[in-house]
């Protein structure tokens, strides 16, 4: 499943925010000390899209998708959108999508991405 484009073609509206997070795993020890060490070799992405000029059918599209995939809980395919690479293991950090209806093809929402890695 891939997460839906707006109807001109495009992910996302400007701005839009991208980074890295890193995991990592810490180990303790019975003297209280602590080992810590990166859980992959690379940063995985995320995403937090900020939707500002939604008509109502891109608003219904996006809804629908959160409900099919079950927020959080559903993984997907993402383009991201400032380089073009698919992202094939990713998820919301959110379980609902509040849309703010602002007036006629104004509706208003933000959704934050994250890649999961392997």
């Amino acid at each position: 499943m891939d997460f839906p484009t707006l109807k001109t073609g495009a992910i996302a509206q400007y701005p839009m925010l991208r980074g890295n997070r890193h995991r990592s795993n810490v180990l303790r020890f019975a003297d209280g000390s602590e080992q810590r060490f990166a859980d992959s070799a690379r940063g995985l992405h995320r995403w937090t899209l900020r939707l500002d000029l939604l008509d109502d059918s891109e608003a219904k599209s996006l809804d629908d998708f959160f409900v099919l995939i079950g927020g959080r809980f559903g993984t997907f395919s993402f383009r991201d959108p400032a380089d073009g690479a698919v992202y094939p293991n990713c998820s919301l950090e959110q379980d609902t999508l509040t849309l703010l209806w602002r007036g006629e093809a104004r509706i208003v929402t933000s959704v934050t991405i994250r890649e999961n890695g392997d």
